[in-house]
């Protein structure tokens, strides 16, 4: 209640700064902190499309190959070009394949991460190809940015998708990091570089302010890019608004699409507007709940909201103690749930249900609808099912199929502690959820179809050997003929081996016979993976192949 006073006036604020009327610019910032994107990344990303895939190769030294090759640098490289990238370790050559542009860009970024080993990046303007942002960073905050062996600047790369690097040699001044990316990974690493900066070095933000706020205005395909800001008035504010380990912040994010980071006292999103207008909304009813239940007006005309009836006796069960149930459903699906009323409808009765709004992107909003659903499902049996039947859409875009279980093939598509479930979903790319003896399976009609093929062939394999005769036309399947010798060794006790390949890969897998009726081990999953990386199909496929490796040798050492 302390709290809900001190912060109660926060509700109806309005002291945002943002852009209104949003009119493209031609000028350029020419700040020392600067970004320039040229052309926006959305038109980019069309001419992409249109622009012919090639294959080039560069021939590299024994020293370059060395650098590409450490930890995951030619998946990073790959991301950020968008390009695919094949290292060539024997003949030192580097393949890459796909548009001109991508191939530009992966050049220019494999040539700067192996300059790297001989010390700091020489930099030139001419690097500079509608893909850089560049930001300077006080001289004593360079070691707490870079963190040990710049293991901070890699988490920041890995969670925006960008190329970061310091490119000045005079360690006494401040030092420039240069950010690699599109428009929206740049901001999240430059913005995540800035709120540890101001940890540091309070007040540094203030006076650079104004460069940061006008960073890229326009420059994005629908051409409304800009960012808003906020001062927090307190401690106690961005105390809560930033949640614990930052997880209110994080779902503010996630569920408007906007770029939302704290710096010091100051909130600023970026994003197109329509994305900024949601964070901001979304904000001001995380606070509007300290005072008492919120009514979004207008819901049913919203498009990214999904509103649901939760029987009064089952609200405890998904809120959970002290909101955590929700809070974990919020920071799975990237979603901002809360409970809605309006009063002049309180005590007025509505069957027993009360509303339960759902904030966020569409497959977002979709996976916690039916994650709810599945929680009040076991607590009222049929309140939702009752009345539903099977359903397949034909629908190529997102839409949501239904499958009934039957006998005890609910338990069995299950699995402990739900890790079937999880591993169809995820080797699928749909969205699985089990609500009474229905799955509910949603994605686009390929996700779709793919997840309604791994449940068919889970529920055959409990009456036996599963016959696949062609995989030839699927592109989410790897064949591997294992020998007779090996196969008890590579499948474990009742499957064990396998299982544990599954989840470390994200994966699915068994064993089927082809049209010859020869056993092989099938691998599926959407993601290909890559020889080096962790996770997909190639790792799941680096791993049998070791498990036979090792087990045909322990045979050699027994002869």
């Amino acid at each position: 209640r302390s709290r809900s006073r001190s912060l109660g006036g926060l509700s109806m604020r309005s002291d945002w700064t943002f852009f209104r009327t949003p009119t493209p610019s031609p000028t350029r910032s020419r700040s020392r902190h600067r970004s320039r994107s040229g052309s926006s990344s959305g038109s980019s990303a069309s001419e992409r499309k249109r622009a012919p895939i090639g294959v080039e190769t560069l021939k590299l030294s024994p020293d370059e190959a060395a650098m590409l090759n450490m930890s995951r640098t030619l998946e990073k490289v790959a991301r950020v070009a968008g390009a695919d990238l094949k290292l060539k370790d024997k003949e030192l050559l580097l393949e890459i394949k796909g548009t001109p542009i991508q191939r530009q860009r992966a050049r220019k970024y494999s040539g700067l991460v192996m300059k790297q080993r001989m010390g700091p990046t020489m930099f030139s303007d001419s690097l500079d190809d509608g893909d850089m942002t560049i930001l300077s960073v006080p001289p004593d905050v360079v070691g707490y940015v870079q963190g040990q062996n710049s293991t901070v600047l890699r988490s920041i790369e890995e969670e925006w998708g960008t190329l970061m690097m310091f490119i000045d040699t005079d360690l006494s001044r401040a030092q420039r990091l240069v950010i690699f990316g599109d428009i929206r990974a740049r901001r999240g690493s430059e913005l995540k570089v800035l709120s540890a900066v101001e940890t540091k070095s309070p007040g540094y933000f203030k006076a650079i302010q104004e460069d940061i706020i006008n960073r890229d205005r326009y420059k994005d395909k629908t051409g409304t890019w800009g960012t808003d800001f906020m001062t927090f008035r307190d401690e106690g504010e961005i105390s809560y608004a930033l949640g614990k380990q930052g997880g209110t912040r994080r779902k503010l994010e996630r569920s408007s699409g906007s770029v939302v980071q704290y710096v010091g006292m100051v909130v600023l999103c970026s994003g197109t507007r329509v994305e900024r207008n949601r964070a901001r909304e979304y904000m001001k009813w995380l606070f509007q709940q300290l005072e008492g239940p919120v009514y979004v007006i207008g819901w049913r005309d919203r498009e990214d909201c999904t509103v649901m009836d939760i029987p009064n006796d089952c609200i405890g069960y998904i809120t959970g103690n002290r909101r955590a149930t929700l809070g974990v459903m919020e920071e799975e699906w990237g979603t901002l749930m809360f409970f809605m009323s309006d009063a002049e409808e309180r005590g007025k009765g509505r069957g027993g249900t009360e509303r339960l709004a759902i904030f966020g992107p569409e497959r977002g909003r979709r996976g916690s609808e039916l994650k709810v659903m599945s929680g009040i499902e076991t607590k009222s049996p049929g309140f939702f099912t009752r009345s539903l039947r099977e359903k397949q859409s034909d629908r190529r875009g997102f839409d949501t199929d239904r499958m009934i279980f039957r006998d005890d093939e609910v338990s069995y598509a299950l699995g402990k502690d739900g890790a079937t479930r999880k591993k169809l979903e995820m080797a699928s790319g749909a969205i699985l959820q089990y609500v009474g003896y229905m799955a509910f399976i949603a994605g686009s009609l390929k996700e779709r179809r793919r997840c309604r093929d791994f449940i068919t062939w889970l529920l055959q394999q409990r009456r036996g050997s599963v016959t696949i005769t062609d995989v030839a036309s699927r592109d989410d399947v790897t064949e591997v003929y294992i020998p007779a010798s090996c196969k008890g060794w590579v499948t474990g006790n009742r499957g064990s081996e396998l299982r544990r390949m599954e989840q470390v890969s994200g994966t699915y897998m068994f064993m089927a016979l082809d049209a010859r009726g020869e056993e092989r081990l099938l691998i599926f999953g959407v993601n290909p993976g890559s020889r080096r990386t962790e996770g997909g199909r190639a790792h799941a496929e680096r791993m049998v192949k070791e498990m036979i490796r090792e087990r045909l040798y322990d045979n050699d050492e027994d002869r």
